[in-house]
């Protein structure tokens, strides 16, 4: 199949290289930085189908069959699809759109109508799973949709997605995605709190996540963070400003729908504080430098 990716990100640079190497897709990438896409083919040829980049989303997307994105915020996902090279332009009819950024379910409903317009499918398809997810090829995705473009596209997601699922109709993807940094939210400002709390109160905090895991107060984030989060390490994983820009659209909504969000607020504001602090780019589990200060 003749695919194209859209952004090349920490997130996108994995996904789309599973693409051409599991799926034995042809690919062709297009990125804003082109060196990036440059480096991407250099990095994939001959390791699967056929791999190219483009130097606009209209020339990535012309002539593929399936076009995925994954950029950074509401108005990048609007560039590369209705921007004046925009890939919907070059999209016959037919094709699949799937936008795997988490950006507002407002946005995935009005994109799903223009494409509608074109005859193109359009899917909204958020990922949870992190850098590690992306380059292991276990991501979960939550997908808006039609069933058929679901089913249609489900084999390919699953290349780099390891659960799947159709939440409902366009915007449905969007909108579980808010739910998953909602949770998120909470579970590292207590986590953040309890390893603290056993830090000061002298115990060996390795041990205490050990006992704990085992327990009722296991979750991803204290199996995958805990350990890093003792130690003070917070360069890698997934950014303290993206959550920032996650946790925006989560309160957009919640006022929109009149879904209180109290402890989500005050989470969202302590990780505008670790990015005043020089986080911006820290992994979310960096919540616990607050509290260290």
């Amino acid at each position: 199949m003749k695919l194209a990716f859209l952004g090349l990100g920490v997130m996108g640079y994995p996904m789309a290289g599973h693409l051409a190497v599991k799926g034995g897709h042809d690919v062709v990438v297009y990125n804003r930085t082109a060196a990036k896409a440059d480096a991407w083919v250099k990095a994939y040829q001959g390791k699967g189908g056929k791999v190219l980049a483009a130097q606009t989303p209209a020339k990535a997307a012309a002539g593929a069959q399936m076009v995925f994105s994954c950029v950074g915020d509401d108005p990048d996902v609007r560039a590369v699809t209705l921007g004046a090279d925009g890939a919907f332009q070059a999209m016959g009819k037919d094709t699949l759109f799937v936008d795997h950024t988490t950006a507002s379910a407002q946005l995935a409903q009005e994109l799903a109508r223009e494409a509608g317009k074109l005859g193109i499918q359009f899917l909204d398809a958020p990922v949870s799973g992190g850098q590690a997810g992306a380059e292991n090829g276990a991501l979960t995705i939550m997908v808006g949709g039609e069933a058929a473009a679901f089913e249609r596209a489900r084999p390919v997601m699953a290349n780099y997605g390891r659960a799947v699922t159709l939440m409902g109709p366009a915007g449905s993807g969007q909108l579980a995605k808010m739910v998953n940094q909602i949770c998120i939210a909470g579970l590292v400002q207590g986590l953040s709190e309890g390893i603290l709390f056993a830090q000061k109160a002298g115990l060996d905090a390795h041990k205490v996540l050990e006992v704990i895991c085992k327990g009722a107060a296991q979750s991803w984030q204290m199996e995958n963070r805990g350990k890093t989060m003792v130690e003070d390490k917070f360069e890698f994983g997934f950014a303290v400003d993206w959550m920032r820009k996650d946790l925006r659209i989560c309160a957009e909504t919640a006022r929109a729908i009149g879904a209180p969000l109290p402890v989500t607020q005050v989470v969202a504001g302590f990780y505008d504080e670790v990015s005043k602090m020089g986080g911006g780019r820290w992994d979310t589990s960096s919540l616990i430098r607050r509290l260290r200060k």
